[in-house]
């Protein structure tokens, strides 16, 4: 029986200049959090917990109008956008 590690893509970026990406461990924390690893999820990509409600959000309010959508997309976007940085920097000191 295959795992959900048998389809994951190989980061490009990793392959060829042999270090992390900003989205590296994305794919694995999904994987995680299908398997209900919501603790191993968050250490593997942090910023999966800011990106979900943010693409919820955006999916949702492409069909439905949400009040205050856009205000509440943009602290989504920039909490993500500051987990991700903050998470690859410490990657790349520790």
């Amino acid at each position: 029986m295959s795992s959900p590690e048998d389809y994951m893509v190989t980061c490009l970026n990793k392959k060829l200049f042999g270090f992390d990406c900003l989205g590296c461990g994305g794919q694995r924390a999904v994987s995680f959090l299908f398997q209900g690893e919501f603790i191993a999820a968050f250490k593997m990509y942090p910023a999966i917990y800011t990106l979900i409600p943010l693409f919820v959000i955006i999916g949702a309010n492409f069909f439905f109008k949400i009040k205050y959508a856009n205000k509440i997309i943009n602290i989504l976007a920039i909490a993500s956008v500051a987990i991700i940085l903050i998470n690859y920097i410490l990657k790349l000191t520790l």
